[in-house]
């Protein structure tokens, strides 16, 4: 049997993906189920018991579900593959699909269509939900969104980078993908996703998108790569980026950054890349 990637392959060695049948090996294989993210976030972890989040989820994210025990869910999910244990009272069945998005990177989701009511939950960019416009609202099952901050669920943004950049000042959160908490290829896949782009989860999976640079000709949208972190430039000098040291999102000058993290185990850029 060929060899996989753990984060991508729903496959454990007592129970896998039907489809992967006669590709890994497993004592048994499954059918999916599919739920849907009903919670504002939902932490994806890569084992029971872990600290930490790999991932995170946002309401109306697709999730197939292969097992579901002592409160998690393990599965993938459906928009990059990404698999791991979701807890599962943050899911139910999937159901029809979302109608919109939510285009701004922070909303506010309100029990009736009043601004003067109390917040059921806050919501991030490109939360989904299902509903209807009823004058300044998206009114849902879930309550209501203020129409001016969503978008029909088939848009996208025109500038994947300038999304990017709204995101700036959000708190450093390994592991996070919303606007309460962010980390560095977390920035990078949730404004490409935006935009209408697919894009992977974790930063050695982008070092693959796109095609070199030489770091003398980089210019806006381009990504820089270190062991274990990401950044884009919005341009030729600056570097974005979700970052452990100013425990936020930032921007500074690309120069600093190589001679900042350059001193860490992270070292020296591990590549350059410009995405088409």
């Amino acid at each position: 049997m060929a060899a996989y990637d753990p984060r991508l392959t729903p496959a454990r060695p007592d129970l896998a993906a039907e489809r992967l049948r006669g590709r890994v090996e497993a004592e048994r294989y499954v059918a999916p189920t599919p739920m849907r993210v009903t919670a504002p976030t939902a932490p994806l972890f890569s084992r029971p018991g872990a600290t930490g989040f790999a991932s995170e989820l946002l309401m109306g994210a697709e999730f197939e579900v292969y097992e579901t025990a002592d409160g998690l869910a393990w599965g993938q999910a459906a928009r990059d593959g990404y698999v791991g244990y979701v807890p599962a009272a943050a899911l139910a069945p999937a159901g029809a699909a979302p109608t919109h998005r939510v285009r701004a990177v922070r909303s506010t989701l309100y029990p009736a269509p009043d601004i003067k009511t109390v917040p059921v939950a806050h919501l991030s960019l490109d939360a989904r939900l299902r509903g209807r416009i009823e004058g300044a609202f998206l009114v849902c099952a879930e309550g209501c969104v203020p129409a001016v901050h969503v978008a029909e669920a088939t848009s996208a943004e025109a500038d994947w980078v300038a999304v990017a950049e709204a995101f700036l000042g959000t708190p450093y959160l390994w592991g996070g993908g919303s606007a309460a908490g962010i980390d560095c290829s977390g920035l990078v896949q949730v404004a490409r996703h935006a935009a209408g782009f697919d894009c992977p989860r974790d930063s050695d999976m982008q070092a693959a998108l796109g095609r070199p640079v030489e770091p003398q000709r980089l210019q806006r949208g381009d990504l820089v790569f270190w062991k274990g972190h990401v950044g884009v430039m919005l341009d030729s000098d600056r570097l974005l980026h979700a970052n452990a040291h100013h425990m936020a999102c930032a921007v500074e000058p690309l120069a600093q950054a190589v001679s900042r993290i350059g001193a860490s185990d992270a070292g020296a850029p591990t590549g350059f890349r410009r995405l088409d």
